[in-house]
C-alpha cells in the first residue's frame, strides 16, 4: 500500500507574530502548488488565526501542539478541541516526549486526549519514543510497545486507520543526534506490527509513521527512503522555510 507522505512543523515554543507570517510567506513562495506529500505547521496557539488565515486555500494546513481533553468549563490556560478546529486546525500534536517529561503526561492521559481530538474531528499526531537511558539498557521495544499500546487505549479499528503516529526517540530531540535510518526503520517495522496486533494488518498498513528526532534537510531523504516511514515530525528545521522545503522535497521524491 502507497501511503501519502506526510511533513508536519511543531514550531514549539519559538516565532512571535511576524516571524510567523514571514515563515509561512516564505514556505507557500517556495511550495508547489500541485505538491502531494501533505504538509502542515504547528504554530504556538496565540499565532493559530494569524496562520490559519494565510495557509487559506493552500497546500499546507493547520495543527496545533497540544489539547485538554474536555469541553467548554474551568480549565484556565486550556484549549479544546472544538476551539482548535473553530480557528481551522485539522492535526493536532498528542503526547510529545516534552509533555510527557515536563507536565507528566501519561499514556492513559493522552489515550484520553486522543479520544477527545477524534470526536473534535481532528486527526491526532501521537507521539512515543524512548529515552537515552532507556535505549543504552536495551529497552527501546518495551517502551514503544507500552506507549502504543497505553496511547491508543480506547481506540477502535474504523478510526485507527485516520490517526499518525510519530516515533521520536527522546535522545535525538533538539540534541544534533539522529537515529541512524536502520535504526528509525526497524522501530517503525516494530510499530506497525504492533497496530497490526492490536487492529489489524490492513488498518495498520494505512496508518502513517512518521519520524522525528533533528529532522533536517541533509538527513531527510535517507530516512523517508525506509519502507515504513512515512513523513517526519519537525522541530527546529520547520523554523527555517528553506530547510523545511528542503524536507518536504525530499518526501516528494519518494513518489517519483
Amino acid at each position: 500500500m502507497t501511503r501519502r507522505p506526510f511533513i508536519a512543523g511543531n514550531w514549539k515554543m519559538n516565532t512571535r507574530r511576524q516571524t510567523a507570517i514571514e515563515l509561512v510567506r516564505q514556505l507557500l513562495n517556495g511550495l508547489n502548488q500541485d505538491v502531494r506529500t501533505e504538509v502542515a505547521v504547528c504554530p504556538p496557539n496565540p499565532y493559530l488565526t494569524v496562520v490559519a488565515d494565510l495557509v487559506a486555500g493552500s497546500p499546507i494546513e493547520l495543527g496545533a501542539q497540544n489539547l485538554y481533553p474536555a469541553g467548554d468549563g474551568a480549565y484556565t490556560g486550556e484549549v479544546h478541541a472544538g476551539m482548535l478546529t473553530d480557528v481551522g486546525c485539522r492535526f493536532v500534536i498528542l503526547g510529545h516526549s516534552e509533555r510527557r517529561q515536563y507536565f507528566a503526561e501519561t499514556d492513559a492521559f493522552v489515550a484520553e486526549k486522543l479520544q477527545s481530538a477524534l470526536a473534535g474531528n481532528l486527526v491526532p499526531i501521537v507521539c512515543v519514543g524512548e529515552t537515552l537511558e532507556q535505549r543504552q539498557a536495551d529497552q527501546t521495544d518495551e517502551v514503544v510497545r507500552a506507549q502504543i499500546l497505553g496511547s491508543l487505549e480506547g481506540l477502535d479499528e474504523v478510526r485507527a486507520a485516520g490517526i499518525v503516529i510519530a516515533y521520536e526517540p527522546v535522545w535525538a530531540i533538539g540534541t544534533g543526534l539522529t537515529a541512524t535510518p536502520e535504526q528509525a526503520e526497524a522501530v517503525h517495522q516494530l510499530i506497525r506490527k504492533l497496530l497490526g496486533e492490536l487492529f489489524t494488518p490492513e488498518v495498520a498498513a494505512q496508518i502513517r509513521i512518521q519520524y522525528g528526532g533533528s529532522v533536517k534537510a541533509d538527513n531527510a531523504a535517507q530516512l523517508l527512503s525506509q519502507p515504513n516511514i512515512d513523513g517526519a515530525l519537525v522541530g527546529g528545521a520547520s523554523l527555517k522555510a528553506a530547510d523545511f522545503l528542503a524536507i518536504i522535497a525530499a518526501a516528494e521524491a519518494t513518489l517519483a
